[in-house]
C-alpha cells in the first residue's frame, strides 16, 4: 500500500484523467465524481481533476455521446496521479502489445514518481507502456485471456477487484473503479475522508482489493436467503469473539448453508470477511484515536497487539505504528 501525500497544505492533489477514442463514460465519470467529492474539514476541495487527451477537442465514446476534452497531453506533466479509464479500442481487434506513437509520447510526459492507475481495460495501456512488467495487475475478467496473450510478463489476477503495486494500480472494471478511487483517497487522506465520499456517492465505504470481482449470485434472491443481517450484526460486535455458528443462527441457517450463501454473496468466506472488517476498524482507530496498539487490537477483535501486527502487515504491508505515523505524522 502506497500513501501519496501533498507536499503542502495549500496545494491540491492533481488528478489527470487520460481519455481516448472509444472512452467508456461510466469509468470516466467515476474518477471525476469521487475525487471531486473529497473535501477537507473546512470544506476545501482536496483534489483538482483535469481531463486530458492526445489532443484537445471532442472524443468519441462507446455510447451515444461525445466528451469534450479541454486539455492535451501536456496536462500529464503536472499530474500527481494519472488515471486511464477504459476504451473500446483497448481490446479485441484493436488490442496491441505496444503503445501507438501519440500515446507513447503522451506517457513520456508523465513525471517519474507519479501514481498511475487504470480502470477496466485501461490496464492494457499500462501494460503496453511497460509499467506492469513483473507486477501484479488485474483487468476485466472477460478480457483476461487476451491480456495474457499480449502481456505474458504481467502477473495477471483476473479474480480481484483491484491491485495496488505502490505507484501503479489497476481496477478490474466498471464498479470496481469506485473501489479503487476510494482506496486511493483513503491512502491520501485517511478513512474518514474516503467514507465521507462513499456516503455522498451512496456506495459501500470499503471493499478490499482481493475481493472477487465476479460473484455468481451477487444479489440475494430474497431477504430470507441473504446473509446481510448477520454481517450487520457482526460489524457491531467486532470486538467480541464471533463464531460461524452464531452468524448462521442470525439467519436461521445451518453452518454449511450459511457459509455457502455467504461466499455466493460476497465472494469470500465468513472468516476472511470478518478479518477484513477488523483490519478496517483498526485502520480507523489508528487514524482517529490515540489508543495504544494493544487497545486497538482489543477493540477491533484481534485480541493482542501481536495478532493485530501480524494481520495488518499481511493485509497492508505496513506495521500499525508506521501506518499511524504516515497519516498523523511522527508527533
Amino acid at each position: 500500500m502506497a500513501v501519496f501525500r501533498d507536499s503542502g497544505p495549500q496545494r491540491r492533489h492533481r488528478v489527470a484523467v487520460l481519455v481516448r477514442s472509444g472512452l467508456l463514460p461510466m469509468e470516466f465519470g467515476i474518477v471525476n465524481r469521487l475525487f471531486s467529492q473529497a473535501r477537507s474539514a473546512t470544506d476545501e476541495p482536496l483534489y483538482e481533476v483535469v481531463t486530458c487527451g492526445l489532443a484537445p477537442g471532442e472524443t468519441r465514446t462507446d455510447a451515444d455521446i461525445t466528451v469534450y476534452v479541454p486539455h492535451g497531453p501536456e496536462a500529464l506533466a503536472e499530474a500527481d496521479t494519472v488515471v486511464v479509464p477504459a476504451s473500446d479500442e483497448d481490446y479485441g481487434p484493436y488490442g496491441s502489445a505496444q503503445l501507438s506513437g501519440p500515446l507513447a509520447a503522451a506517457f513520456a510526459r508523465i513525471r517519474p514518481g507519479t501514481r498511475i492507475a487504470s480502470i477496466c481495460t485501461g490496464s492494457f495501456v499500462l501494460a503496453a507502456a511497460g509499467l506492469l512488467d513483473g507486477r501484479r495487475a488485474t483487468t476485466h475478467w472477460k478480457s483476461a485471456d487476451q491480456f495474457r496473450e499480449l502481456h505474458p510478463g504481467v502477473r495477471l489476477d483476473p479474480d480481484v477487484l483491484y491491485t495496488d503495486e505502490g505507484d501503479v494500480l489497476t481496477a478490474a472494471g466498471v464498479a470496481s473503479g469506485i473501489d479503487l478511487c476510494l482506496h486511493m483517497i483513503r491512502c491520501d487522506f485517511g478513512s474518514a475522508i474516503a467514507n465521507d465520499v462513499a456516503r455522498g456517492t451512496v456506495v459501500p465505504p470499503h471493499r478490499e482489493g482481493g475481493q472477487a470481482q465476479y460473484i455468481k449470485r451477487p444479489v440475494a434472491q430474497s431477504l430470507a436467503s441473504s446473509t446481510g443481517a448477520a454481517r450487520a450484526w457482526a460489524i457491531e460486535r467486532l470486538d467480541q469473539q464471533l463464531t460461524l455458528r452464531e452468524l448462521a443462527a442470525r439467519e436461521s441457517m445451518s453452518v454449511r448453508t450459511f457459509t455457502r450463501r455467504f461466499r455466493e454473496e460476497t465472494g469470500i468466506s465468513p472468516l476472511q470477511w470478518i478479518t477484513q472488517q477488523r483490519i478496517e476498524r483498526a485502520r480507523q482507530l489508528l487514524e482517529e484515536t490515540d489508543h495504544t496498539v494493544d487497545r486497538i487490537a482489543a477493540d477491533a477483535g484481534f485480541g493482542t497487539g501481536a495478532s493485530l501486527r501480524q494481520h495488518f502487515q499481511a493485509a497492508l504491508g505496513v506495521a500499525p505504528r508506521a501506518y499511524r505515523t504516515t497519516f498523523r505524522g511522527p508527533g
